[in-house]
């Protein structure tokens, strides 16, 4: 069985991912609205450090978790429907 078949079999896990991938999105768009700002001086801080990759990719690893996270919960609390 592939991938593709796996999901395509198990609506739950479809559903989810989507909601995942949506709130990881958002969670980046998050991370480069706060650079491109340079929100509390967090792009001089991230790109003048010794390491930037690392704190860049901490930083949307953090972000991903998050709020890929929370666009996941949310989904779920929508599913039972207007009573």
């Amino acid at each position: 069985m592939s991938v593709l078949d796996f999901f395509r079999r198990h609506a739950l896990l479809r559903f989810m991912l989507a909601h995942c991938l949506v709130g990881i999105a958002a969670g980046w768009g998050f991370v480069a609205g706060l650079l491109a700002l340079d929100i509390g001086g967090l792009a001089g801080l991230v790109f003048g450090s010794d390491e930037p990759a690392l704190a860049l990719a901490l930083l949307l690893f953090g972000t991903a978790i998050t709020f890929g996270g929370v666009a996941m919960g949310g989904a779920i609390m929508n599913l039972g429907g207007d009573r």
